[in-house]
């Protein structure tokens, strides 16, 4: 009887969730942050962020062909009631609240959604800890 040759086991897919800082670092040229989208260019990772976060690092002495080409390496999730309410709970299960966690929660219920292993990349270690079950990873930028 002959054996089958082992097939290779494939990895669960790579994510990226960037905040506000990890998105203004790739934009302004950060090395290590290109590195990062370099991965989801060459469909080695995927990399997500919110579209409260584009608005959040808009920084005007960017030029728009510099955000179209990080733009044009990431996906911006869709949100609706359903990840509104997500990030509500979220925010209450953590005890927080206000303006100053609004776009972390959101961000925290989109690396949630994502299957695969989950990197949030965020200068708010803290905040998204709390917010984010152990399985994903937080590094902080």
């Amino acid at each position: 009887m002959k054996k089958r040759a082992a097939e290779p086991r494939q990895q669960p897919p790579r994510v990226f969730v960037l905040d506000c800082e990890a998105l203004s670092l790739a934009v302004r040229g950060d090395r290590t942050m290109i590195a990062w989208l370099g991965l989801a260019a060459r469909g080695e990772a995927e990399v997500v962020t919110s579209p409260m976060t584009l608005v959040e690092a808009y920084d005007g002495r960017t030029t728009e062909q510099r955000w179209d080409w990080v733009l044009s390496r990431l996906k911006v999730a869709d949100i609706g009631k359903d990840e509104a309410r997500q990030a509500r709970r979220l925010l209450a299960g953590a005890k927080l609240h206000g303006h100053k966690y609004a776009i972390d929660a959101v961000l925290a219920a989109i690396a949630r959604q994502q299957k695969g292993q989950v990197t949030v990349f965020t200068s708010d270690v803290d905040d998204l800890e709390r917010l984010v079950p152990d399985s994903i990873v937080v590094k902080k930028v």
